[in-house]
Formats: C-alpha cells, structure tokens, sequence
C-alpha cells in the first residue's frame, strides 16, 4: 500500500522537527519545506526537504500539487512576538497571509484531485492579548495585542472561512511549549542554558526583563501529539493546547537553578529594564478541557519536569 503523505512547513523549527519523527513512526512520506537547502538541526534523514520561502505563494502552491499530501501542517511562522515589534510587515507576510495562501492551496489541490486534504494551523495563545478571564478556551474573543499576535489571529479566523469552503481545517490554538531543542533567543531557553553555565563556571550572571510575566509553559512532543490528534479528528473545530497552570519568569528561573543545584542563586539574576516588551500579555492560561474529551489529550509533563528536562541537556553542553 501507498503510505500516506504529509507536508511540514517549518519543519527546521522545535515542532516541525518533533513533528516529523511522529510522522515518520506513523508510517508517513514526510515533506518538510525549509527556508534553506541546508538539512535543519533536528531533522530526519528520511524527510524529503525542498527549499523555500512561504511568502512565495505561487511556488509553495506548486509544491503542494506536487507533493499531494493527505496532511498539511503548517508550523511555518516569525516565532518571535519580540521581533514582530520591530519586523511588523515581515510577521504578517509569514504569520498570516503565508497561512492564508496555504490554506487556499490545500483547497485547490483537493478540487483537482478529488481527496479530502486534512490542515493544521499552528496558532497561538497571543491571539487573546490580555483576556480579561483566565483560563482562555475556544470561545475567548479573539483580540491580539501585538503584530505577532495579530498575523496569527487572522491565520486563526481564516481556519474557519477554510471550513466553509469544504477543506477539513484546524486551528491549533497552542499555549508556550518548551523542549531542549528550542533557540537560546526564548527566554526558557535563555534561563536553562544560562543557568547550565554558571553551574560549569562558564558564566557569572543571568540577564533578563520582566521577571513577573506569566505564561502556560508545556512539553513541545505533548503539543506535537495535540497537533496530530487534532488533525485526524473527525470534526474539524479549534482547540486550545495548553496546561492549564501559568508561571512568572521567576518561577522558571528559581526551577532552572533547583535542577542545576545551585540552592543561593539570587546574586546570579540582574534585571536590564530594556529586555522589557513593548506591551506584555496578561496572565495567558489555557483550558483544553475540549482536547481532553474529544482528544483524549492531556499533558504527559509538568512546568518542573520541562525545565529539569532543558537544564539537565544543557548542563551536557
């Protein structure tokens, strides 16, 4: 029989390549479309890997032809809500319109060929901004309050236009989700590898900004696992990916230090007021109690576990 097909767009990133391992122990022929010719860190050998850049809708709308895929999961994004401040117009090219172009590509192939194509949105938890009530489900208004935010939350609203017009589409509304194999540029990654460090001696402090900001942090596999779930579901509708608990900066540094057994670790944190963001997101907490009942999902990590996690593949070097 002919294994079945998906395409990976981002699949250099965390996810795509956690993403492509599960594909391939399914029995899938993976895609992945990266920015480069280059083969990403992290990525499988067994990936047929095309280049390009999603901006280019033309050219990413003759691949998907090509390829044909059953799946498409579309982790493709400026994953920085920093960088979105200062490269708007960049973030809402890749973030949104990139998804948007995709999406109508999927239903062009799927018109052609007569096979259902099943989609996967990768959005995120900044499409709520600073909700008013904690946790946030499905039916929280969605009212971004950054340009990263906003590029993904009109990828998220285009899902449901897609849905409309016939395509089996999901918006994987993800919550922050942290692996070793995330870039030292995310804060947790920063704070574990910083941390890792100090404890060789390699380094004397830990530079960070608004130590009180809070976030849902969970195990990238478990959101990958959430991701596939999702998009093999029967009914295609939204869910919120998420832990449901929130913890400050604070608390992930305090973690960091625990695991790195450093117990007197305050002299090693100074505040720089100029790490601060623009604008920070109010207390963003997910409920994935859909996930759950429809999904059979729920996190296999706790917040402790993920940064003991980080710390001790970092304290390897």
């Amino acid at each position: 029989m002919t294994p079945p097909v998906a395409l990976v767009t981002g699949i250099g990133g965390q996810d795509g390549s956690y993403l492509a391992e599960r594909l391939l122990a399914d029995g899938y022929e993976v895609h992945g479309l990266a920015r480069t010719p280059d083969r990403p860190a992290w990525c499988p050998p067994q990936v047929r890997l095309h280049s390009g850049d999603v901006t280019e809708h033309d050219a990413v709308r003759r691949l998907l032809l090509e390829v044909a895929p059953d799946e498409v999961y579309n982790l493709a994004a400026v994953s920085s809500v920093a960088r979105s401040w200062q490269e708007p117009e960049l973030v809402h090219a890749v973030n949104g319109d990139a998804a948007v172009a995709l999406m109508d590509a999927a239903l062009v192939l799927q018109e052609s060929t007569g096979s259902p194509v099943r989609f996967v949105q990768a959005s995120s938890a900044e499409i709520f901004g600073s909700p008013t009530t904690a946790p946030q489900d499905e039916s929280t208004p969605v009212s971004p309050t950054n340009p990263y935010g906003e590029a993904k939350a009109l990828a998220h609203l285009a899902v449901s236009q897609a849905r409309e017009r016939g395509l089996h589409a999901v918006s994987a509304i993800l919550y922050n989700h942290e692996s070793p194999r995330r870039p030292t540029t995310f804060v947790t990654r920063k704070v574990t590898s910083t941390v890792a460090a100090i404890a060789r001696g390699e380094a004397d402090e830990l530079v960070l900004g608004n130590v009180e900001a809070r976030r849902d942090w969970g195990w990238a596999p478990d959101y990958v696992d959430a991701m596939v779930r999702a998009l093999r579901h029967p009914v295609a509708q939204d869910y919120v990916v998420a832990t449901g608990e929130s913890h400050t900066v604070h608390d992930l540094v305090r973690e960091a230090f625990t695991a790195a057994g450093i117990e007197e670790w305050e002299g090693y944190v100074r505040i720089d007021p100029d790490l601060t963001r623009p604008m920070d997101a109010a207390d963003l907490r997910g409920d994935h109690g859909r996930a759950r009942r429809e999904l059979g999902w729920a996190p296999t990590k706790t917040f402790r576990d993920v940064v003991a996690l980080m710390v001790d593949t970092d304290l390897l070097g």
